[in-house]
């Protein structure tokens, strides 16, 4: 029988792949590599079909394996996944250190580039060479045998703990619930009321229970009368895997050092004074100053909005009750001044969002923007709720993806996109289709009724589909830098969050909204009060985003700090930009994924950079209609087709006719300054 992990050009058949079948392929497939890049690094005359597109389809296979088992060890967690996942680390974080420091390849690849007739190859061959030959420099191919060996120590050692990490957070979450009593309950809508009995009926517990969950967490902060309840959930959720919870079972604090520590000493062995110095070789921005800058600039034009911001909210809160505004309150009093501010309510608005409709509303967005068509199929996959779509151009496939849209037990948290498989060309001529893993952790469905979202929800959906269409409208035959893949990543977020203007726009609402009982679209009234809730509180939660990026920003550019280190850091930090700073046992940073286990360390600053270009790509739509068919293929062409074959500045000035401007951001945040 052939091994299913193994695909080909078929699809996966998830219900087949178990976690025994990992370690061998796993270590089949590196053997293969191992011994066809040895053959490689030998050759005296590279070209370009010779070294670079021969290494591109031994990655590629071992990519495809490879991601599957990523995939399912974060979609199906359980201990044989998990066990299956780390067990590989470490030999995949050899393979990647090995061939990032072959000095013989590295060397194959300086004499491709050196040669006479490199300038016949494309803008995206040249790219791939370029980059590749900053890679070995920055993995460390320069270096001495022992600074080698303790480099390739430091990448080993990294990919374990930054799995740790995350494994701790999951645990952590998983491991707290609470039963809610019927006065618990009390102010919480009907249909958040039944995904906590859900909860409960999960777990074989009668009643209702709220765990840390996104959706059931923000079901009790938003909506629950009982302000003790919300604060034990409040300090449950922002002590997760720390020194505060489980008993310290699940502490970070370890992980956290040891991660900037090998940050730290990696950067120092290569050259750089810190990691961020390091982190931003490959970046847009040039240098940690001018990204400091960039969010001292923002938190300066943020601040006074966000001091009004909580001079409204403070003084509303007391017409409730609460004369001493605390974080466990934020939450629920802001949907209730949104509410009478407003006359908006996310329950009122969920009933006009089931899921089937906005994600159909979604595909006819893009169908008319880019010209493409998007139809579900049966294929197996690995859970109820998830479903597989193909797009389709002129009649012929090309591309296509999976949607796990639902939150469940075992899943990790979060919303993301994920390659499944990169678009390339094989060695017969043909092209490999590119297909992406699309997760999101929404409110799942009750009983017979589909999900209803919140708009937030809405507009996470957009964002992650925008990073798929990135991955699978892309022109680029080469996976290194097709796709999101060589793309800077303080641009990667500019497709995504450029989806998320079309959850504002009222032709487009019209096609994801039916509300649940009468299938009317959202009426002009609501429209009306989302539109003028948009910015509801935008100061606040911009300097929320900007405390995370300065952190980031700070505890990677000097000396490693310790737990109590990264405390004061954070701390000070909200003392200069934060208007409502947190209870000093608030371990946030102990659950900060995006930079101890994801690729966002020194690089959290890319959401509010990118965002500067994604709101000034949307304002060539407002001109010139957003749904205008010209516009909205001239983005595909400069953007999304180019992937990262070229510098994102250029492919972005391509697009605007010019370099990103700061306005438009500034006035989509509602922050622009009105003259006096």
């Amino acid at each position: 029988m052939s091994n299913p992990l193994l695909i080909s050009s078929s699809l996966p058949q998830f219900t087949d792949i178990t976690p025994d079948l990992v370690n061998p392929t796993i270590t089949e497939l590196l053997a293969h590599n191992r011994a066809a890049i040895q053959t490689l690094a030998q050759q005296t005359t590279p070209t370009w079909q010779s070294l670079p597109a021969s290494l591109e389809e031994l990655d590629d296979n071992l990519s495809k394996a490879w991601s599957i088992v990523s995939h399912l060890n974060a979609v199906t967690n359980s201990p044989a996944w998990r066990d299956a996942y780390n067990g590989c680390l470490a030999q995949i974080s050899a393979y990647y250190t090995e061939l990032g420091q072959n000095a013989d390849l590295y060397q194959r690849y300086q004499t491709l580039a050196d040669q006479a007739d490199f300038r016949q190859l494309s803008t995206a061959q040249q790219q791939t060479i370029n980059n590749a030959l900053r890679d070995f420099r920055l993995s460390g191919v320069a270096l001495p045998t022992e600074k080698k060996q303790r480099f390739a120590a430091i990448e080993e050692r990294l990919s374990a703990i930054c799995a740790k990490f995350a494994d701790n957070l999951l645990d952590a979450t998983q491991a707290w619930h609470k039963a809610l009593s019927t006065d618990e309950l009390v102010g919480i809508p009907d249909a958040n009321r039944g995904l906590l009995a859900q909860l409960a009926q999960q777990r074989g517990l009668t009643g209702h229970i709220v765990t840390l969950d996104a959706p059931a967490y923000l079901a009790v902060m938003m909506y629950a009368d009982d302000r003790p309840l919300r604060e034990t959930l409040y300090t449950a959720y922002c002590t997760r895997a720390s020194e505060l919870s489980n008993d310290g079972k699940f502490d970070n604090s370890a992980l956290m050092e040891e991660i900037l520590a090998l940050r730290y000493e990696q950067a120092q062995l290569l050259g750089y004074q810190h990691y961020a110095e390091l982190s931003l070789v490959p970046k847009m921005a040039s240098s940690v100053e001018v990204v400091m800058q960039f969010l001292q600039q923002l938190a300066t034009r943020a601040k006074p909005a966000a001091e009004k911001d909580l001079a409204e909210l403070r003084a509303f809160a007391a017409t409730l009750g609460i004369d001493d505004l605390q974080p466990w309150d934020s939450s629920y009093v802001s949907e209730k001044l949104k509410q009478q501010k407003h006359n908006l309510s996310q329950e009122t608005l969920r009933a006009y969002f089931p899921a089937p409709k906005v994600i159909n509303g979604l595909f006819a967005i893009v169908e008319k923007l880019y010209g493409i068509n998007i139809q579900a199929k049966e294929t197996n996959v690995w859970a109820d709720g998830v479903t597989y779509y193909e797009i389709r151009e002129h009649g012929q496939m090309i591309a296509s993806f999976y949607l796990d849209p639902y939150a469940r037990a075992n899943k990790r948290g979060g919303a993301w996109m994920s390659n499944c498989r990169a678009r390339r060309q094989l060695a017969d001529g043909s092209t490999q289709l590119p297909i992406a893993f699309l997760t999101c952790n929404f409110t799942p469905p009750v009983g017979t009724q589909p999900a209803l979202l919140t708009h937030d929800e809405v507009t996470t959906l957009f964002h992650e589909f925008g990073h798929g269409l990135h991955h699978m409208l892309t022109e680029i035959d080469i996976s290194a830098v097709g796709g999101i893949h060589g793309v800077s990543w303080d641009a990667v977020e500019l497709p995504s969050q450029f989806m998320e203007h079309w959850c504002w726009e009222e032709q487009a609402l019209n096609d994801m909204t039916a509300h649940i009982d009468n299938q009317q679209p959202l009426p002009t009234e609501l429209l009306d009060s989302l539109l003028a809730a948009k910015n509801f509180q935008s100061g606040l939660q911009t300097l929320r985003q900007l405390e995370f990026a300065l952190f980031d920003m700070r505890i990677h550019s000097q000396a490693p700090l310790t737990s109590a280190g990264m405390q004061r850091e954070i701390d000070q930090v909200r003392a200069e930009v934060s208007v409502m700073p947190p209870p000093s046992f608030n371990r946030f940073q102990h659950g900060f994924s995006h930079i101890f286990a994801g690729g966002y360390a020194a690089g959290y600053y890319s959401y509010k950079w990118a965002e500067v270009l994604s709101s000034d790509a949307f304002s060539r739509f407002e001109a010139e209609g957003i749904f205008n068919r010209a516009t909205g293929q001239a983005f595909r062409d400069h953007i999304l087709a180019k992937g990262g074959s070229e510098p994102a500045l250029a492919l972005f000035t391509a697009f605007r006719g010019r370099e990103p401007s700061i306005d438009a951001l500034l006035r989509h945040s509602g922050l622009e300054v009105t003259p006096a």
